[in-house]
Formats: C-alpha cells, structure tokens, sequence
C-alpha cells in the first residue's frame, strides 16, 4: 500500500493534512495550519495510521538523517509554523542514532521544547529499561495502548514539562552539559600529536597487517572493533581498537553484571569491566595484556578525535551517567590513548569508580603539554598489565 495516496484520499475526507518526504523527492506542502502535528521515525505504517487518525496533521520520515532533512525545512521561512507537538521513534533505530537525533534536536532552539517519545510495541523489558535510562527520551509508549484523547492528554503534559526544562536547563544529561564552546587543544599538543600519530601508522603498518590476519584466523568477525565513545566536551565519534573478543560480545553485559568488578548503584556512575573476561579471544589476551588493541586510536587521534595523552573516551552508557557537576569535569580535557588514570591505577580490581573519575579531574584540572610529555615518559612501565580485566 502506497501510504502517501493513502492519507492524500483520507485529507479529502477529514481534511486532515500528512506529508511523508525523501531526500531526493519531497511532496509539495500544503498550505492548511493544523494545530497539532505529529513527527514519526520509522516505518510501521500501522503506527502511522494511528497517528493520522488522532492528529490534525504530521509527517513521517524513515532514517534519522531523513528526518533531520525534514526538520530543516520546517524550520526555514515560512514552514516553520508546521513544526510538530510531538516526535516520536521507533525503539529499533540504533541507540547511537536516537543520541544523533536527540543532540540535533537540543542543539536547535526551535526543537528543543518538542518531547521526544520513544513507541516500545516491539521492544522488550530490557530494551524498554534501557530507554527509560536515557535523559533525553522524554517518554516511553505503545500506540496499541492509547486511545486519542489518552494520548493527547500525555503529550499535553509533556509539551508543559519540556518547555519548563527548556526555560530552565537541567544539569543532568549529556545534551544539557555540552560546553558552549569546543575544548582548546594548544597548537604544541596538536602539532605533536599529528607527527607522533602519523609517523607510528607508518613504521607499524607491517605489525598491523600480522595482528590482523591473527584476528581473522582466530575468530569470525571485523578486525576492529568501532564504536561510539564520547570525548572532549561529550562530542561522539566512532572509536577503533583491534577487536578482541568474540563476536556479539556486547549482547552479554547483562548476563555477566554480576561479576563487575567496578560497584555500582542506580544513582551513581556506571561503569563495566570483569577480570578474565570469558569474552576475550586467546589473540585478544595477548592484545590486551601488552595493549597491542590500543594501537588502531592512532587513527582517531591523526584526525581529531582524541590525543596521544588525555582521559579515556566512555562508551556512551558511562558517559550519561557522568553528567552532573560533580563528575562533568573529566570531559573538559582532550580524549586520550594514555593518562594519569593508566598509568596510576591501569589493572588494580581494588579501584573504586570515584578513584578512577577523580584522577580524570585531577587530569582535567592542570593537563598541558610538558604534563602529557611527564605521563607519556611513564607510560611504558604501565603497558604490561597483572590482570586481564
């Protein structure tokens, strides 16, 4: 079923209005006002016939960047009146994409009081946990569950909530944190980091390719394991190392919670590492113990991403736990390869999250160049680890 000739019969009979866009084609706007609109991501036409039923109006756009496309042009001249109430997701987009779509939405003054709902129909307990976690989600629903004056009533309250937030920034998500302006990285620093990094890519390459074919013999799966981390002044980039586990090894975090050696509580930082992790391939051991793995952020730190010398960039479930003042500090410096951390405390089981943070901060608080030069010249000893965690 063609969804587009589907609504353009339904505007006929309930003058109701829906536009559903690609980037290469857009259908032409009309001109009618409707008051409430709504914005869906995703594909299950089901949920938009829903929505068509209970708005006055809205849009559809299956990819993020699609819908990024579409906002742009609701925010230009004179189609701005035709913003949405409300944007909703669907739970299978990619957890990187929602926090892509989700900074670009707070990161526009005109979007950034518009709640960000999240429908769960296909998600399932853990999923819908997860989600709950995220700052940013303003909400969690199942279509099926609501009726329209249901729904309207909860987006209502939503639209109050956000705009009060928006008028008042809270100091507890990663949108609200980031700095207003990048993180200054001295010339020295730079330069040095762009030298070092190149130079170590060249001479290593024949090393690199031997580690790689290893990877591959071993186990299925991509030679490097990529990532989202966030850095410097909470900016996301994708993260390479040499992979050293098997592969899906993500998929089993729950499963082995149990043996975190880092003790965690619902209101406080999160972070994840086992000893022996039963994970780790036999090449991934030796990887890891002689921190072979690390080499691939060579790359990352030839184009920006992070330096030779800085804090270590968080999978993103760390970093929006480390978002009030208190800990917000460590991502004031550079993201690094090697720090005070790793060098100070790299293998000990005893360390205590807030030990870990506090040396970041430590680091944060007086890093420059002949400081990165002292932690560089001790990172030697450190490469060698007692503990496979």
């Amino acid at each position: 079923m063609n969804i587009t000739n589907f609504t353009t019969e339904r505007n006929i009979e309930t003058k109701k209005t829906y536009r559903k866009y690609s980037l290469t084609a857009p259908s032409t706007v009309t001109t009618q006002q409707p008051k409430n609109e709504f914005f869906y991501i995703g594909n299950k036409s089901h949920n938009i016939d829903t929505l068509i039923k209970y708005f006055a109006g809205g849009y559809a756009a299956e990819s993020i960047n699609n819908a990024k496309s579409i906002l742009r042009r609701l925010m230009s001249g004179s189609n701005a009146q035709h913003l949405p109430t409300v944007i909703i997701i669907e739970s299978n987009i990619p957890t990187d994409q929602l926090f892509d779509m989700a900074r670009f939405l707070s990161e526009q003054p005109t979007l950034a009081a518009i709640p960000f709902v999240v429908e769960v129909s296909a998600a399932n307990p853990a999923q819908k946990n997860t989600l709950k976690k995220f700052k940013f989600v303003d909400d969690i629903i199942c279509l099926a569950d609501y009726t329209e004056t249901k729904l309207k009533n909860k987006i209502n309250f939503l639209n109050k909530i956000k705009k009060a937030i928006v008028a008042n920034p809270p100091v507890n998500s990663i949108e609200a944190n980031l700095p207003k302006q990048s993180v200054k990285i001295s010339p020295a620093k730079r330069a040095f980091d762009i030298v070092a990094s190149g130079t170590a890519l060249l001479l290593l390459s024949p090393v690199l390719l031997i580690i790689a074919l290893a990877i591959r013999l071993e186990s299925r799966g991509p030679i490097f394991y990529i990532s989202k981390r966030a850095g410097k002044g909470y900016e996301i980039f994708n993260f390479f190392k040499f992979r050293t586990m098997y592969k899906d090894a993500d998929k089993r975090v729950k499963e082995l919670q149990h043996l975190n050696q880092y003790q965690t509580n619902d209101n406080g930082p999160v972070f994840f590492k086992i000893d022996n992790d039963p994970r780790i391939t036999k090449v991934g051991k030796f990887l890891r113990n002689t921190s072979i793995d690390e080499i691939p952020q060579l790359i990352n730190v030839l184009i920006g991403d992070m330096s030779l010398v800085g804090n270590r960039p968080l999978p993103l479930y760390e970093a929006a736990s480390l978002t009030t003042d208190e800990w917000a500090k460590r991502f004031m410096a550079p993201a690094g390869i090697t720090g005070l951390w790793q060098i100070k405390k790299r293998g000990q089981s005893e360390m205590s999250i807030e030990e870990r943070i506090s040396l970041d901060i430590n680091y944060a608080d007086k890093y420059n160049f002949l400081y990165d030069l002292w932690i560089m010249a001790n990172t030697p000893s450190a490469l060698i680890q007692k503990s496979n965690a």
